[in-house]
């Protein structure tokens, strides 16, 4: 029989960056999402003395805990007082062009990139899609195509100048 507390902190593992997207994509900076983050590990290991294995589906479980902690947040959010935090991102958000503008420039860039992404020679773009989409490590890479790390490493160098050059005509 598997240890259900032991399970909860697999799962965590597992679900660490995911949870730090989630929250990354619903909070206005990156430390607070990896604060949440913790305070999901804390809630999960008060979960495994309380009863882990009466949980019948612990992902659910856990985005459940990840949802409620971010309603949590804004509520405190909204109820805090406006300090000079508080009005630095106020400055931050005026000071950012507006969102249509920013939306047109990304959708411009985005398609230019995937234009000098296309250009790139085949094991390059796919070394490249490999490392970034799949979230593979080089060593996984090489031995999916059959080189070394090193060369993989090598392989993203190459996709990654090249884009930067491409991108440096554009600006």
């Amino acid at each position: 029989m598997t240890d259900p507390a032991a399970g909860l902190s697999r799962l965590f593992e597992e679900q660490r960056d995911t949870l730090n997207r989630y929250f990354l994509r619903r909070t206005a900076h990156a430390w607070d999402a990896q604060d949440l983050v913790q305070e999901v590990y804390l809630r999960l290991l008060r979960a495994d003395r309380h009863g882990a294995e009466d949980i019948r589906n612990p992902e659910a479980y856990l985005f459940t805990i990840a949802s409620n902690l971010l309603r949590e947040h804004a509520t405190l959010r909204q109820r805090a007082p406006v300090n000079g935090d508080a009005l630095e991102d106020v400055l931050e958000r005026l000071a950012t062009p507006c969102e249509a503008a920013a939306d047109v420039d990304r959708e411009l860039r985005r398609r230019r990139l995937g234009e000098l992404i296309a250009r790139l020679t085949p094991r390059c773009r796919a070394v490249l899609v490999m490392h970034y989409r799949d979230e593979l490590g080089y060593r996984e890479i090489g031995e999916r195509l059959g080189v070394s790390s090193n060369m993989v490493k090598k392989y993203i160098v190459k996709a990654l100048a090249a884009c930067r050059t491409g991108m440096a005509r554009y600006d």
